[in-house]
């Protein structure tokens, strides 16, 4: 009965309603398909983003403290940037050098050292010093320990540390060598002191550095001769830290 009706009033106007009836069917179709996907997609995009958000401004929170404290650091490290105390050796006297068997070496020295602060800024504390005094890179004196000392910035004060007295065992070499220089009238010794240092700058303190202090000299010294002895060299001392 449709077949007639269209027949009867013509094909065109029934196919366009036809074509158009399949067309809005297919588009509402394809439009659903098409917003479901977005759809998930984008609540899955937000979320995602929700969930990301807070560990991104955790780090970059962590990234701006570390590099504001590395740039703190670094202008505080200019400004109160610590330089190394300088020793210095001003006066020897020397009350016992003796050689006996098999063979032992007794040797009672005093040396004046001057110790500076250079630092403008930076106070410097020691502790745990001691002192010894070596001959040909052996230990002719028992090491003495030293008191503490606090240095005020851009300071300066001298010890004149009592070292040795006691017999201490030597090879037969270094006594051998130590008469041989005495008899020229020359005698090269090294003075040794270790300790712990630290610097001090306001509030600031840096922890304890182990210290190693050289100090070489050469003495004007005849055998037997007692008392104050003439520094023949006497360069500034070597500071390790």
């Amino acid at each position: 009965m449709a077949e007639q009706n269209c027949s009867q009033q013509g094909a065109a106007p029934c196919a366009p309603q036809n074509r158009c009836h399949h067309l809005t069917n297919a588009d509402s179709c394809a439009t659903q398909n098409r917003s479901r996907p977005l759809t998930n997609e984008k609540y899955c995009t937000e979320k995602g983003h929700g969930s990301r958000s807070p560990k991104r401004a955790v780090c970059s929170c962590i990234t701006i403290f570390l590099l504001l404290a590395g740039i703190t650091l670094l202008v505080l490290w200019f400004v109160y940037r610590p330089h190394k105390p300088r020793f210095t050796v001003i006066g020897a006297a020397v009350y016992g050098l003796n050689a006996t068997a098999p063979p032992f070496l007794t040797t009672t020295v005093q040396f004046t050292i001057h110790i500076r602060n250079p630092n403008r800024r930076v106070s410097i504390s020691y502790d745990r010093l001691s002192a010894f005094v070596s001959y040909r890179n052996q230990a002719i004196t028992a090491p003495i320990m030293l008191p503490p000392l606090y240095q005020e910035r851009h300071s300066a004060a001298s010890v004149s540390p009592m070292i040795g007295g006691s017999p201490v065992p030597v090879s037969e070499e270094v006594a051998n060598w130590l008469a041989a220089d005495e008899s020229c009238g020359v005698v090269e010794v090294r003075v040794v002191v270790q300790g712990r240092v630290r610097w001090k700058a306001g509030a600031i303190r840096t922890g304890h550095y182990g210290m190693h202090v050289k100090c070489d000299l050469l003495m004007g010294l005849k055998k037997g001769f007692v008392g104050q002895v003439p520094l023949l060299a006497d360069p500034p001392c070597a500071v390790d830290i």
